[in-house]
């Protein structure tokens, strides 16, 4: 959320933000519509009041003189009337006031690229070769930045058809049990997930963040401080007749664990890794990934979460992006990490990073990492704040994924199969206790 004072002191700052978003930026008059209001109303209530005040002084000095009273009596009563009525009015505009700015969209750091579509997101780094076949070269230099490649001469098998066909995974059992984008992983599968979890974890210890496993479940009052929840609302599953939802990432729980807070300011930076499940409607996404465990339901994922002094969130996001860099070259996985457009940013972000991992049986970049600086846009809606020489301030938070285990394995099994089998990265293999995944049917 943005400060009101903001809008009321620059409001064409904000409508340039709004611009560069490619939104409507017509929502900040309404916005100052509505608070003007709200401060006219507010300032007519309190001369009321102090009209009633006087009125009920002058009463009483009356009644003591034993005169007539009663057109004063009535006086007040109207008084009265009309104080009730304006506070309805005022916490209607109030309320309205409040819906609209909880939709605003952050400000933009001034590093984020101002353009639309997601192919036009600027790549910055690339890592790794692709194995990328002849006829697809050319489309492959769009979008690789100056990133190495080997090429091939069949493509690689996709692992929707390896996973059912080497029993790996039952996605046909899983849909008839809780429906589609639900899947069984089966064997060595399930051991790789748990070595991709507890190889990003213990890398992210090492560095000094503290695991945490959150609660599943968020009530809406923690989700709407770490979410645009009218967005993000079709994405989540709710729990019927709770005030809690099922979490979508470990983030969410790991911010909103400091709501309501004022935290000192030699405990900042605080470092988390969460570790939990996530679960995701999808919604949106018909048609697409259909086959698989690329885009599922549900997922496990291991994040990374900062909050920190707001003079040092520009080189958190820079710490956060290359830690799960470092993980993906560790896994030995092709990527590329792209700075992703105006018009392409959720509306929580100010600047975010994706990194994605090139996918030689779809030939095709898939993002795997999603890192994001919000400034204090959670923060302010949460009320996390850290006490200054200046009186409170809003913290930044930020967050990252470290890894997603379905999609890292989609990934394994297109860049390391073989023709018997799939080989497993080096980092991996103290934790799974094999190096080779084989294709026995």
């Amino acid at each position: 959320m943005l400060d009101i004072k903001l809008i009321r002191e620059n409001p064409e700052l904000v409508k340039e933000v709004l611009r560069k978003r490619f939104d409507d930026p017509g929502i900040v008059d309404e916005i100052l519509s509505y608070d003007i209001s709200w401060r006219k109303t507010l300032k007519e209530i309190e001369e009321l009041r102090h009209l009633r005040n006087r009125k009920s002084v002058e009463i009483g000095k009356l009644v003591k003189e034993g005169k007539d009273v009663s057109t004063l009596r009535e006086e007040m009563k109207s008084i009265n009337r009309r104080i009730k009525e304006l506070e309805v009015e005022v916490e209607d505009y109030k309320s309205k006031r409040d819906y609209l700015l909880m939709r605003l969209p952050n400000l933009l750091d001034e590093n984020t690229p101002i353009c639309e579509g997601e192919e036009n997101s600027p790549v910055i780094r690339t890592w790794g070769v692709a194995m990328v076949l002849k006829e697809n070269l050319e489309e492959f230099r769009k979008f690789a930045g100056n990133m190495s490649y080997e090429l091939i001469e069949k493509p690689k098998i996709s692992h929707v058809d390896i996973l059912e066909k080497y029993g790996l995974a039952d996605i046909a059992r899983a849909a008839k049990v809780a429906g589609s984008r639900f899947y069984y992983l089966k064997n060595y599968l399930v051991l790789l997930e748990l070595a991709l979890i507890r190889f990003a974890l213990d890398l992210m210890v090492k560095k000094g963040y503290v695991p945490i496993s959150p609660p599943f479940m968020i009530r809406r009052e923690a989700l709407e401080g770490v979410t645009d929840f009218a967005t993000f609302e079709e994405m989540i599953y709710k729990i019927e007749g709770e005030n809690l939802y099922m979490i979508a990432t470990a983030e969410h729980p790991l911010v909103a664990m400091h709501m309501n807070e004022i935290l000192e300011k030699e405990e900042l930076p605080l470092k988390y890794v969460g570790i939990s499940p996530c679960f995701r409607k999808e919604a949106g996404a018909h048609g697409k990934d259909t086959k698989g465990i690329f885009r599922v339901h549900n997922f496990y994922k291991v994040e990374q979460v900062i909050i920190s002094l707001p003079e040092d969130s520009p080189t958190f996001m820079e710490e956060l992006i290359s830690n799960a860099e470092e993980i993906m070259q560790k896994l030995e996985l092709p990527y590329r990490v792209i700075n992703i457009c105006s018009g392409e940013l959720g509306a929580v972000a100010a600047k975010k990073y994706d990194i994605e991992v090139w996918m030689p049986a779809q030939q095709r970049f898939r993002e795997v990492v999603s890192c994001s600086n919000c400034l204090e846009y959670q923060a302010r809606r949460l009320k996390i704040r850290y006490r200054s020489s200046e009186g409170n301030k809003f913290v930044h938070t930020l967050n990252s994924t470290a890894l997603a285990t379905t999609r890292t394995m989609v990934a394994i099994i297109e860049n390391f199969q073989e023709k018997d089998g799939i080989v497993i990265p080096k980092a991996l293999r103290s934790y799974t206790g094999f190096d080779y995944i084989p294709f026995e049917k």
